[in-house]
C-alpha cells in the first residue's frame, strides 16, 4: 500500500516572521513549528522523536 502525502506551501513572509537569532542562529520554536504543520506542539514533539532520522540534525530532539 502507498501512503499518500500531503504537500502544502508556506507563505515565506510567514516563515520569515517566526525565526529568530539566538546567539547567532536562526532558530525557528517548536511552538511555531507545529502551528505551520497544524498540529499540537506535543504531537509535533512526539514526531520529532519518532522520526528523527527525517529531520536536519539541527532540529529539537
Amino acid at each position: 500500500m502507498s501512503q499518500k502525502t500531503t504537500k502544502f506551501v508556506i507563505p515565506i513572509r510567514v516563515a520569515e516572521n517566526r525565526i529568530l537569532i539566538i546567539r547567532g542562529q536562526n532558530v525557528l520554536l517548536d511552538r511555531d513549528l507545529s502551528e505551520l504543520y497544524g498540529a499540537s506542539t506535543k504531537v509535533f514533539n512526539q514526531a520529532v522523536k519518532r522520526n528523527k532520522s527525517r529531520f536536519p540534525r539541527h532540529s529539537p530532539s
